[in-house]
């Protein structure tokens, strides 16, 4: 598999996982609705996907700061979402390594 092919892949099993949350009406650690973080989740993942696509590479700029806005609502018992991002950064590290 190429790696553009494993960062699109990576970056559609993160965008599934988005959807996946938002049918099953996922709360944020405040206990409201994450309905709002999660479509704007799924937004920037479809953009930066064709952008990571085009351009071979990650932004890092990005990826850390969607991280951090995902771990400030995120509830501690929903890791998903944390693992599916991981993903997208594990292939960029493997492609380096």
């Amino acid at each position: 598999m190429s790696e553009g092919s494993e960062l699109a892949g990576a970056f559609d099993a993160a965008i599934e996982q988005t959807r996946k949350c938002l049918k099953a009406e996922m709360t944020t650690a405040s206990g409201e609705s994450a309905r709002p973080q999660l479509e704007a989740l799924e937004k920037e993942l479809r953009r930066e996907r064709e952008i990571a696509i085009q351009k071979g590479d990650l932004d890092r700029e990005w990826f850390q700061k969607t991280l951090r806005s995902l771990v400030e609502w995120l509830p501690e018992t929903e890791p998903t979402l944390i693992a599916a991002l991981g993903r997208i950064a594990r292939v960029k590290r493997a492609s380096i390594s």
